[in-house]
């Protein structure tokens, strides 16, 4: 069995005497969709926040890549390979979806980039990658429109376009599907599952049909603990796990 490429232990974060993360632990294998799933206020954004570095935990211990990232601001987790897209879409509206797509490559090629009186479209490296998003988020079409002009859909594939631009070797998405109408839906269905031919994929999501029709390996949270990690045909199919959440849906 391949190394985990994220494994967390034992994750305990609190706000004062709340617990909101008592003891969360999880790998995520290189190359695989894994899906955190539980009821709202289960303590999944705040998982990811810890895994991410936004909100370092209290206790536990977090491996990224073979190295220890627990106290590793968001930051440097992202030069380490992880990206992030957060459940409120974070673009800059008034920008093209190129130019959005160009400040997220050009951050990666922080020794070349960030020299605001020198063009990043003359650096050809950088407009290169940028066509590549462009093609591999499926908004190529869309390149010169003003960013806050793309449906929820398009904004939330450019906000996965600009997290590709870091080259992460995992990307966490938090909620990518929310909002969305059913074509959105499955477009974005689509992109994750060619993302996992590049990088893990590590999602919070609530649509539980595209969670079990994608997913390498689901695992099931309330209460700011772990309750079920399995398959998604065993997850199903978990008494305890359709009790406590999936209901009617699964």
């Amino acid at each position: 069995m391949a190394e985990p490429l994220l494994r967390a232990e034992d994750i305990t974060v609190r706000f004062g005497d709340f617990i909101a993360l008592n003891g969360m632990s999880i790998a995520v294998a290189p190359g695989s969709i894994h899906a955190l799933i539980g009821p709202n206020g289960a303590g999944k954004t705040t998982f990811f926040n810890a895994l991410t570095g936004v909100r370092p935990p209290n206790a536990g211990r977090i491996v990224f890549n073979s190295r220890t990232v627990t106290r590793v601001p968001a930051h440097a987790r992202v030069r380490h390979g992880m990206a992030r897209s957060f459940q409120v879409t974070n673009i800059y509206p008034a920008l093209s979806v190129r130019e959005n797509l160009r400040l997220a490559v050009q951050a990666h090629h922080a020794r070349e980039g960030w020299v605001f009186w020198r063009s990043p479209a003359a650096r050809r490296d950088i407009a290169t990658e940028v066509e590549a998003i462009l093609a591999d988020v499926g908004i190529a079409d869309q390149a010169d429109r003003r960013a806050g002009d793309l449906s929820h859909g398009g904004q939330r594939s450019l906000e996965i376009g600009m997290a590709l631009g870091a080259r992460p070797l995992m990307i966490c998405l938090d909620e990518p599907l929310a909002g969305m109408g059913i074509d959105d839906v499955h477009r974005t269905k689509d992109l994750i599952l060619g993302l996992k031919r590049r990088m893990a994929v590590l999602l919070i999501e609530h649509n539980m049909s595209v969670v079990l029709s994608i997913s390498d390996r689901i695992t099931v949270m309330a209460q700011g603990r772990k309750i079920a990690e399995d398959t998604p045909d065993r997850i199903r199919n978990d008494a305890a796990v359709r009790t406590a959440y999936l209901g009617s849906q699964a």
